[in-house]
């Protein structure tokens, strides 16, 4: 893969700055509390306060795993099975994976077992389903969105957390959303933290119920979509 490097961001949390790209991992603000606010708190939460006791989520960047080990976390507080699915077609190496810092942040609030849980999603073998933890299973595809097909109506809930639209344009474009939204089933979320105004007109036209959210710390909004 192309050279990362670390770096700290405004919440004390890791992040990566792609080097090709000129382009980080997460929000400068803040790692940690934006991927709890866009993924968490916009997308999965809202998932479970239809009633789910099962949800289905379809991660579109897997990175630095930050947004499955809160969703992990997640559902071991709430109890509700979630069988998550990841594509990532760069993995990060291990020493980099080492060097982040959540677990050491999250372990205060969350216990010990945070460390353990964190490393099983990055060690488990890619292109296999895992059984990360009894109401966890975790399938990671080592494989680029552009060539990636997916099973029609499958998810309740797309974390949509590929880099940025002005970075990587390709993947924002209208018929690589099509085949992610025809993943949805009827009712389910779409949430990323992009806003562009570009983004909400192609979701629309995919027949989706958009809505413009106040975004996090250093961004003045995000989108979430209800299929």
């Amino acid at each position: 893969m192309s050279e990362v490097t670390l770096f700290e961001t405004k919440d004390g949390s890791s992040s990566l700055l792609h080097i090709e790209l000129n382009e980080t991992y997460h929000s400068t603000h803040g790692a940690l509390q934006e991927s709890i606010y866009v993924f968490i708190d916009r997308g999965f939460a809202e998932a479970l306060n239809l009633g789910k006791k099962q949800i289905s989520i379809l991660e579109i960047g897997f990175g630095t795993g930050l947004n499955a080990l809160l969703t992990l976390l997640e559902a071991q507080r709430t109890q509700v099975n979630v069988i998550y699915e990841t594509l990532e077609a760069y993995p990060l190496p291990s020493e980099i994976v080492t060097q982040l810092n959540y677990t050491q942040l999250l372990t205060d609030k969350e216990g010990p077992t945070v460390s353990p849980l964190f490393d099983s999603l990055h060690s488990v073998p890619w292109d296999g389903t895992n059984h990360v933890q009894p109401n966890f299973t975790l399938l990671k595809r080592k494989e680029d969105l552009l060539e990636a097909t997916f099973e029609i109506e499958k998810f309740d809930l797309v974390y949509y957390d590929a880099f940025a639209p002005d970075k990587q344009p390709h993947l924002w474009e209208l018929p690589i959303l099509e085949k992610v939204v025809n993943a949805l089933k009827p009712g389910g979320i779409f949430v990323t933290y992009s806003a562009k105004g570009q983004l909400r007109r192609d979701l629309i036209a995919l027949g989706l119920n958009v809505e413009k959210l106040p975004g996090p710390p250093g961004k003045r909004e995000m989108i979430r979509a209800i299929k």
